[in-house]
């Protein structure tokens, strides 16, 4: 009997879900594309005059950062990257919601908007949708690879 004929070296071989296949690639495509914009835009604006707005700048910089994060661990795959991403979903939604909320609440806080300002609004409030698709990408592909 060999290696690959016993019961419990095939159960450890079992391959592992992938996160950025089928309707996960959409969702690497959205982050890696959000990555970029955020990035850029964060970027120019610190260029042009990070003193006029700094806290916008910086929250702008802080969403480049985690959607870049959720790009690298979507594309990583396993269930170690599928945890990190869905903490960084989670954390990516409870930041659209407080700074969404601020922005309406405070809008003399932001003197410029940020990707997460109004919910979203600014990018068609896909910041605000993304996570939500994100955290139930990666809570199937959970029910998947077990």
């Amino acid at each position: 009997m060999s290696d690959t004929d016993r019961p419990e070296v095939a159960a450890a071989q079992k391959p592992s879900f992938e996160l950025g296949t089928g309707p996960g690639r959409v969702l690497v495509w959205f982050y890696g594309v959000f990555t970029v914009a955020a990035a850029s835009r964060t970027i120019v604006e610190m260029v042009r005059g990070f003193d006029r707005a700094p806290l916008a700048y910086t929250l702008s910089a802080v969403a480049a950062l985690v959607y870049g994060f959720i790009t690298y661990s979507l594309v990583r795959g396993g269930e170690k990257a599928r945890r990190a991403a869905l903490v960084c979903c989670a954390a990516e939604l409870i930041g659209v919601l407080v700074v969404g909320a601020w922005t309406l609440a405070e809008p003399a806080a932001f003197p410029d908007s940020t990707v997460w300002s109004d919910f979203g609004m600014g990018y068609l409030f896909i910041p605000v949708i993304l996570p939500v698709t994100g955290m139930i990408w990666l809570r199937r592909a959970r029910t998947v690879a077990v």
